[in-house]
């Protein structure tokens, strides 16, 4: 219903920020990257989504398109209203949120506040295909990479190697031979500790 709200801000908070549109002042719930985003002149274009519930009528602000896909991505899935969804759009930036999805990152989606395991893997059921027909991500290099690199990472873990220095070495080496199996990291890796 409203795409966008183009005015002079009036109001700023970390959480929201009122827009002044010919006199009439919008009120858009915001994320923390949109809030550090914004310019520093009173002059601002949000792009927004309309959240209508039987209680309110709540309107999220977005500094670029990208974000408002991805929260409306998000809250497409079944447990995700639009508060989690702009939690998760505050911890984490447009770019990780896709490629956590796209890469089946369980782990980091769990870590924003008000995501369960059950809720971030229903998020990656859910929207992995959508994400990565949208936002045209490599599946190939985005999943074998992090899963190949964390499989990599707990075995020298569990030979008893520090996670921090195992992880520069693994990302390293990953960098330079992105097909390597988990194997070849694991021998590479030990070569350099």
């Amino acid at each position: 219903m409203i795409t966008q709200v183009r005015g002079r801000l009036v109001e700023k908070t970390p959480t929201e920020v009122v827009v002044d549109c010919n006199g009439v002042g919008y009120l858009l719930h915001i994320s923390l990257n949109t809030f550090t985003s914004l310019p520093a002149d009173e002059n601002v274009i949000l792009y927004t989504h309309l959240s209508i519930r039987e209680d309110a009528h709540t309107l999220f602000g977005f500094i670029n398109k990208t974000e408002r896909e991805v929260f409306k991505l998000l809250i497409s899935v079944s447990g995700v209203g639009p508060s989690i969804a702009r939690t998760m759009c505050s911890s984490m930036t447009s770019e990780e949120i896709q490629n956590a999805i796209a890469s089946e990152n369980v782990a980091l989606i769990q870590s924003v506040k008000g995501i369960g395991a059950k809720t971030a893997q229903r998020v990656i059921v859910d929207l992995k295909d959508k994400i990565l027909k949208t936002f045209d991500i490599d599946e190939v290099s985005v999943h074998t990479s992090n899963t190949n690199k964390d499989e990599a990472l707990s075995a020298l873990e569990v030979l008893g190697f520090q996670r921090k220095q195992s992880d520069k070495i693994v990302t390293a080496i990953v960098k330079e031979n992105p097909d390597a199996t988990v194997e070849q990291i694991i021998k590479l890796s030990l070569k350099s500790l």
